[in-house]
């Protein structure tokens, strides 16, 4: 990823809508989503990203 990228850029670099994911940085879920905007990624952060899927 790119050095300082914030978590919604690695989104958009993934192809993934923010509003369908849940998003865990560093052992902490994302819950406001307009907060993802502000952090940004450092050397050794970890990223987890959840996409749920429906089907029937």
């Amino acid at each position: 990823m790119p050095g300082g990228a914030t978590v919604t850029e690695v989104l958009a670099l993934l192809g993934l809508d923010p509003r369908t994911v849940v998003v865990e940085h560093n052992r902490e879920i994302v819950r406001d989503r307009a907060s993802l905007d502000a952090r940004r990624l450092r050397a050794g952060d970890e990223l987890e990203v959840v996409h749920f899927v429906g089907g029937g």
